[in-house]
């Protein structure tokens, strides 16, 4: 029996060692979003060198144009193999040969006097992206668990790259298409300069820009325009001269481009606006920005309107492509971040199961007592359903969280969410031997947020504080929660503690992801924490006691009170 505890007991620690393996991968793409190919591959090799204890990790990613591949390998200290790149990738090659789809699942191969275990991974369906391949000289590797959290991780990893791929495209386009606008802006600055020269000139030298050009008079009446606004638009020059070239836009933008005109016209001021053109050759409208400017005599007088018209249609396309392709990152980096949060979210939810559960056992206890507790069971049973509730509300706001719907902002009592979190905490910390002490300001201002979000905060505070005074024998184990205003507009939270402070220069580098200084921490915690916040639009931070021990707070703005109504209108 004792041999089957211990085998389920190492059985549960190396299944809790692959759920944290996992979620660490899983929280990859939020510190990898918007950075280079090369630097996504750095950062899962050094991760998966570290969780599996590989002697060698090695990725290729094949370049989409005629540029170099780029290599990057990573390997055990004490490794014999050359440390270039490229002649590991020559020795995989003569391995797994050059086809992505005849790769062996594994191979077992002689590395100067010993073996090693090789298991390619392909990035992308086909490995058009690239591999990753990964090596142990353990007979075993890899095992089940590792064997999952490799495929995951290459999965994990086609998708950054992909999306990398795809950002770094849109906006090679973006950067194309304003450096094609600026061009032709400072193409056509320059030629106003000579057109001031003389209206001759003008007609020459108009015609042979490859741009919509225009001109009015004073009075804002179009008086010129060069074939390339007759070609595009259709009309004739006799349609839209004078004040009839409002027939050239979309009707829904007539009287607001016709505002602007006059406006400018009136105070001599520069003239800019988006409008929708009518483009001849497929009858639709497209997007332009129409501009002017006056020329002035030496009185400031204005003598004549220069203007431009530029398509900027496909721009402007692109640029809404780019912001669609932002929301949807943002989307997978709110569910990449839930991948992080899983273990302390579970953790919250089994506490009020296991309430439930005591409650329940509790109830029939009391029901089967001779006579009945009737009234205890009674209150068991609501204890049973306060529980109930706070687990469907994690589950409810968890559900909220994986969704494309934005985080749950409502109005929050900072010391009531504080005192649910210590609830749930409160008897890990009395088995802790930690000293809870309260100091909740009276009448604290509430606050606007994600009421699951800053509670998973608050919790993440008082596991770090507990963990930090577990080793402590020499003093009371104190931890001290504190809520007060900060400034005019803010609510501040503190957790302080009395156990192993940090080193004050490594500060900032508490909040950095996978940075710990726990001999079984992720470095997450203190990371989503910042971030949580920084949503919250405020700020979070750390800093030495006096004496023994640290102290973590948090600032965000209060909820701003709704004016009340003094009986007359504004």
């Amino acid at each position: 029996m004792e041999d089957q505890l211990e085998h389920s007991g190492e059985e549960i620690k190396r299944l809790q060692r692959c759920i944290n393996d996992l979620v660490s991968v899983l929280a990859l793409p939020a510190i990898w979003t918007g950075g280079e190919p090369s630097q996504i591959v750095s950062t899962l090799l050094d991760a998966l060198l570290n969780m599996l204890s590989l002697d060698l990790v090695y990725a290729r990613l094949n370049a989409p144009t005629d540029e170099a591949s780029i290599e990057v390998v990573r390997m055990a200290q004490y490794q014999k193999l050359p440390d270039r790149p490229q002649e590991i990738g020559e020795f995989l090659n003569r391995c797994l040969g050059w086809d992505p789809r005849k790769w062996p699942p594994l191979i077992r191969t002689s590395v100067g006097e010993g073996d090693i275990s090789l298991v390619p991974l392909r990035l992308g369906l086909h490995g058009e992206v690239g591999l990753i391949v990964a090596g142990s000289e353990r007979a075993d590797f890899p095992q089940q668990t590792e064997r999952l959290l490799l495929d995951v991780a290459a999965n994990q990893a086609s998708i950054g790259l992909q999306e990398a791929r795809l950002l770094t495209d849109q906006k090679r386009v973006a950067n194309e298409l304003d450096r094609r606008v600026a061009q032709r802006t400072r193409e056509l600055g320059a030629a106003n300069e000579d057109l001031r020269e003389s209206e001759l000139h003008l007609r020459r030298m108009t015609e042979t820009i490859p741009e919509m050009l225009w001109s009015a008079t004073p009075e804002g009446a179009i008086d010129y325009c060069n074939a390339r606004v007759l070609d595009y638009s259709g009309f004739s020059a006799e349609e839209i001269m004078g004040n009839s070239w409002s027939k050239l836009l979309h009707p829904d933008d007539i009287d607001q481009t016709l505002r602007v005109w006059r406006s400018c016209v009136a105070a001599g001021t520069p003239y800019r606006v988006e409008a929708r053109v009518f483009h001849a050759v497929d009858r639709t409208y497209r997007w332009c920005v129409m501009s002017a400017l006056p020329l002035l005599d030496q009185q400031g007088r204005i003598l004549k309107w220069y203007g431009t018209v530029v398509d900027m249609h496909d721009w402007k396309r692109a640029q809404e492509d780019l912001r669609n392709t932002q929301a949807e990152l943002a989307h997978l980096t709110r569910v990449m971040t839930i991948g992080a949060l899983t273990a302390s979210i579970a953790h919250e939810i089994n506490q009020p199961l296991a309430g439930i559960i005591t409650n329940a056992g509790t109830c029939l206890r009391m029901l089967g007592s001779e006579p009945p507790n009737v009234e205890g069971a009674r209150e068991t049973a609501r204890r049973t359903i306060r529980d109930g509730n706070r687990a469907s509300e994690v589950i409810t706001r968890l559900r909220a969280l994986f969704s494309k719907k934005a985080s749950t902002a409502e109005c929050i009592d900072l010391n009531e969410a504080t005192r649910e979190v210590i609830a749930l905490s409160l008897s890990e910390l009395q088995k802790s031997r930690v000293i809870l002490r309260l100091e909740l300001a009276d009448d604290l201002p509430p606050v606007k947020g994600d009421r699951v979000q800053l509670q998973q905060v608050i919790m993440n505070l008082l596991r770090n504080a507990s963990d930090a005074m577990s080793g402590v024998d020499d003093r009371p184990r104190q931890l001290v929660v504190k809520t007060e205003p900060d400034e005019p507009d803010r609510v501040c939270l503190t957790v302080q503690d009395t156990g192993l402070a940090f080193d004050p220069q490594a500060t900032e580098r508490l909040f950095e992801a996978f940075y710990t200084t726990k001999n079984d921490g992720m470095g997450i915690g203190l990371s989503v924490s910042r971030s949580i916040i920084e949503g919250h639009q405020g700020r979070l931070w750390a800093a030495l006691n006096d004496g023994p021990g640290a102290t973590f707070s948090f600032s965000i703005p209060r909820l701003k009170p709704v004016p009340k109504c003094n009986g007359r209108l504004p």
